[in-house]
């Protein structure tokens, strides 16, 4: 069994599909080597059955029964054991070749999509990486699964053409030029599979992201009605795939039907030509027996050939959807920065407060306290959180965080320094201690409960009979919006960062749990940075700063309470303050 190593699988070419192909090819060598050997084996060992055979005919016609007649016949035994032998331990070295092939392209695509981040939903539909996953890296599997039977049908081609070189120069020839036919034949063949198949596959792709984005809006499309209209929407497209399937099987079953029609006219035409030749007396009877073996032993590399072509072309499909993966980049730092880290120490985070300062909008959270945000639009608060976490590179201003600017960090040190939970937290499949100890420390149980209860999540506890160890199904949709949302807060506040950014965390609890968690917030994160973009009061209540940001600039700054005093005293900017707060005060400001 191969043993598919850890780690990041390399890095490709990414120019043509060959170069992608080839590059697949060379990370399997050992194995590919080894089934090349052994398929030549088997070649070479059908080759020579009606070589010996042959040979013993023109033995038994001009001796009978002879001691080389039985040699021959040991002979043939022993062929066929070789070729049993070699046939089985092949197999297996054909199926490494498939394994490397399919799983090390489907390692790679999934370090490359955990390390764009956002920027691979920004510019490929989801279908469209799934696919790369599920279907494409098999796809390049099979051309490493066939490329040893390839290899063996050629030297079992090359080594029989050079025998009957020797032996008739006139049948030799024919021989020597039926494969060189045959692939000419094949090869009108491809360019038109190959476009076929692409589109087959740009439906696929779609279907598949159809498929994603319906499953994921199930809940809401049930509660508008529209579950009929998106089952329509993904039947058209799927019928489309189906079409696609068929124009691509029409000209696949020309292809397989070549496969067996063009040999069979190559040993027709040899038996024919043969049998002339052994009635003029130029041929023995023997060698015509092993000329008409050889002719029925080539139908065999011939469909080898064809076959691999076949699914080079599939292959070559894949590799360049696989590249466009491959191909896109991170918002934030490079690929070869974020690769280098898996070969690093984990960075160590500072126990000290951390200071971020952002020089853009003069936003400075107070260090070791926790900091409210707020903001009058939505996607201002998430423009912030994203700089602040250094998400990505677009903007030009520059984030401190102790004085550094965060461009100057390795990327893997913030990530470890600062972390961002968004508002819309994602949930794997597995169990609630691993969805909480994201960067598996072992963390005990004690510590997982700690932030359980600071995130109010005793709830999601009690609905898993085995607790910690408890399955979350996926995208945790066994739980509720706000059960997802505090086990999220807690599995965030388990990274024990120096500075946590947390976006809107409370905004799918109710106003009870929403008291409970902010006041139990702060004192867990106590002498750590931390800041809350949000608007809700009951957070705000229990901030050390809170800060108003709006156009880009910090237009009032101090404790929840006093703002709403400033603002009862006609200060303008207090004044804003609350019109942005008030939207969720159920009391007059006095």
């Amino acid at each position: 069994m191969l043993d598919v190593p850890a780690g990041h699988p390399g890095h490709p070419p990414l120019g043509a599909p060959t170069a992608f192909l080839a590059w697949a090819a060379r990370g399997a060598w050992p194995t590919l080597l080894i089934g090349c050997l052994l398929a030549s084996v088997v070649s070479l060992a059908g080759a020579a059955v009606p070589l010996v055979l042959g040979t013993a005919l023109d033995s038994g016609l001009d001796g009978g029964v002879s001691t080389r007649l039985l040699w021959l016949a040991l002979t043939l035994v022993g062929i066929g054991l070789l070729s049993a032998v070699a046939t089985s331990v092949g197999h297996a070295a054909e199926v490494g070749g498939w394994l490397h092939g399919a799983f090390s392209v489907s390692r790679l695509v999934g370090h490359h999509v955990t390390r764009t981040g956002p920027a691979i939903g920004e510019e490929l539909p989801t279908g469209e990486v799934v696919s790369a996953v599920a279907n494409d890296s098999f796809q390049v599997g099979n051309v490493l699964e066939l490329l040893p039977a390839f290899v063996g049908g050629l030297v079992g081609y090359l080594a029989v053409t050079g025998y009957m070189l020797q032996q008739s120069p006139t049948l030799g020839i024919v021989v020597a030029l039926g494969l060189p036919v045959v692939t000419v034949v094949v090869s009108f063949l491809i360019k038109p599979l190959q476009a076929r198949q692409k589109e087959q596959r740009d439906a696929a792709g779609r279907l598949a992201t159809l498929a994603t984005d319906t499953v994921s809006g199930l809940r809401i499309l049930r509660g508008i009605g529209g579950e009929d209209a998106f089952a329509e929407r993904y039947r058209a497209q799927s019928q489309r795939v189906r079409r696609a399937g068929v124009r691509v099987a029409g000209l696949s079953s020309v292809l397989e039907a070549l496969q067996i029609l063009l040999p069979g006219l190559f040993v027709a035409c040899i038996v024919w030509l043969g049998a002339r030749l052994a009635i003029t007396g130029e041929i023995s009877p023997g060698q015509l027996v092993t000329f008409y073996g050889f002719t029925a032993y080539l139908s065999e590399p011939l469909r080898w050939v064809t076959q691999f072509i076949n699914f080079l072309t599939r292959g070559r499909v894949a590799a360049r959807k696989i590249t466009g993966v491959l191909s896109v980049t991170p918002e934030a730092g490079t690929l070869a920065e974020s690769e280098a880290a898996d070969s690093l120490p984990r960075p160590a985070v500072p126990s000290t407060p951390g200071a971020l300062v952002d020089t853009l909008t003069g936003l400075a959270p107070r260090p070791g306290g926790l900091t409210a945000v707020v903001t009058p639009r939505p996607g201002e608060a998430e423009a912030v959180a994203s700089r602040l976490g250094r998400l990505d590179d677009h903007s030009t201003a520059e984030v401190l965080l102790d004085g550094v600017p965060l461009r100057e960090l390795p990327l893997s040190e913030v990530r470890h320094r600062v972390v961002v939970a968004s508002s819309t937290p994602q949930l794997f499949t597995g169990p609630l201690r691993a969805a909480l100890d994201a960067r598996e420390d072992g963390l005990d149980d004690a510590t997982l409960l700690h932030a359980l209860d600071t995130a109010d999540a005793h709830d999601v506890l009690e609905s898993l009979p085995e607790g910690l160890d408890g399955e979350i199904t996926e995208k945790g949709r066994s739980l509720s919006g706000g059960q997802r949302q505090r086990v999220a807060l807690a599995r965030a506040l388990l990274t024990e960062p120096q500075v946590l950014v947390l976006v809107e965390p409370t905004s799918a609890v109710d106003a009870h749990t929403e008291a409970r968690i902010a006041a139990r917030l702060g004192e867990y994160r106590r002498g750590r940075t931390t800041v809350v973009l949000t608007a809700s009061p009951l957070v705000l209540e229990h901030a050390d700063d809170v800060v108003l940001l709006d156009d880009g600039a910090v237009h009032a700054r101090g404790r929840h309470r006093e703002l709403l005093a400033r603002a009862a005293a006609g200060e303008p900017d207090a004044q804003a303050y609350h019109a942005v707060v008030g939207r969720s005060l159920t009391t007059e400001v006095v």
